[in-house]
C-alpha cells in the first residue's frame, strides 16, 4: 500500500509556525533557506515546539536539518500523549517550561530520538543518536550520529527521518539506517498515536525546513 501524505510545511518562515505551541524561550527567525529555530533565554533556556496536529500510530516523520552553530542538541518527540490518557494538552497536567525533565519523567508519554547532541563533553566525544521512551527516561536504542560539526557542515542540510510502524521504530539520516527498535512493552505501555514536536537545547543554532509526515 503506498504511503500517503498527512501534512506538509515548508518552514520558510516564522508564519508557517504560528500554529505552533512553544514551551520555552523559543525564537524563530526567517533564514536564506528555511526557518532559524534558537533559545531566546540563556545558557540553560530549552524548549519544545509542538505542531498542532495529531498523527496516527503508523506514520513516516522526515524534516531537513542544518546545524550552525556546535554547541546544543536537536530531537523529535513522537506519539506525545498525557500518560494518564487524553491529550498533552489537557487540564490537569503539569506546567512544562522546556525544562527535560518535565518531558522525560512527567506526565507525557512519548518516544524522542535525539540527534546532533554536542551539549555536554561527552556528547562531543562520541557522536550518537539515541532514543527514549517515557515516562521513565528509557533508553531503549542508539546509533552512531553522521551529521559533521557545524564548521565542516558548512550550511549544508540532512534529511532526517523515523519511521513509526506500530511498536516498531526507524532512524536515519540521509538514508543511512541508523538505530531500529521493536517495543515489546518491557518499559510499559506502548507510545501509539499522539503529537510530534521539535525540541532544542541552548546554544544551538539550527535550520529546518520541508517537514512532512505521510502514513504509512
Amino acid at each position: 500500500m503506498s504511503s500517503r501524505l498527512l501534512h506538509r510545511n515548508a518552514l520558510t518562515s516564522p508564519d508557517d509556525l504560528r500554529d505552533w505551541v512553544a514551551e520555552g524561550p523559543v525564537t524563530a527567525r526567517r533564514g536564506d533557506h528555511g526557518v532559524l529555530l534558537s533559545s531566546a533565554g540563556g545558557p540553560d533556556d530549552h524548549w519544545t515546539l509542538w505542531c498542532p496536529h495529531e498523527f496516527g500510530d503508523r506514520i513516516r516523520i522526515s524534516w531537513e536539518f542544518s546545524p550552525l552553530t556546535e554547541r546544543g542538541l536537536a530531537m523529535l518527540f513522537f506519539g506525545a500523549t498525557s500518560a494518564r490518557g487524553g491529550g498533552i494538552f489537557d487540564d490537569g497536567l503539569s506546567p512544562r517550561t522546556g525544562a527535560y525533565p518535565q518531558y522525560h519523567s512527567g506526565d507525557i508519554r512519548t518516544l524522542h530520538a535525539s540527534y546532533f547532541r554536542r551539549r555536554w563533553d561527552d556528547e562531543r566525544a562520541l557522536h550518537t543518536c539515541n532514543l527514549r521512551k517515557s515516562p521513565g527516561f528509557h533508553l531503549v536504542a542508539r546509533g552512531a550520529d553522521p551529521i559533521p560539526p557545524a564548521a565542516d557542515a558548512r550550511g549544508g542540510f540532512y534529511r532526517v527521518q523515523v519511521i513509526k510502524d506500530g511498536p516498531r521504530v526507524a532512524f536515519s539520516i540521509d538514508d543511512l539506517p541508523l538505530f531500529e527498535w521493536t517495543d515489546d512493552e518491557s518499559t510499559g505501555p506502548r507510545v501509539r498515536a499522539g503529537r510530534i514536536g521539535f525540541r532544542q537545547m541552548s546554544p544551538l543554532i539550527a535550520c529546518y525546513r520541508n517537514l512532512e509526515v505521510h502514513s504509512l
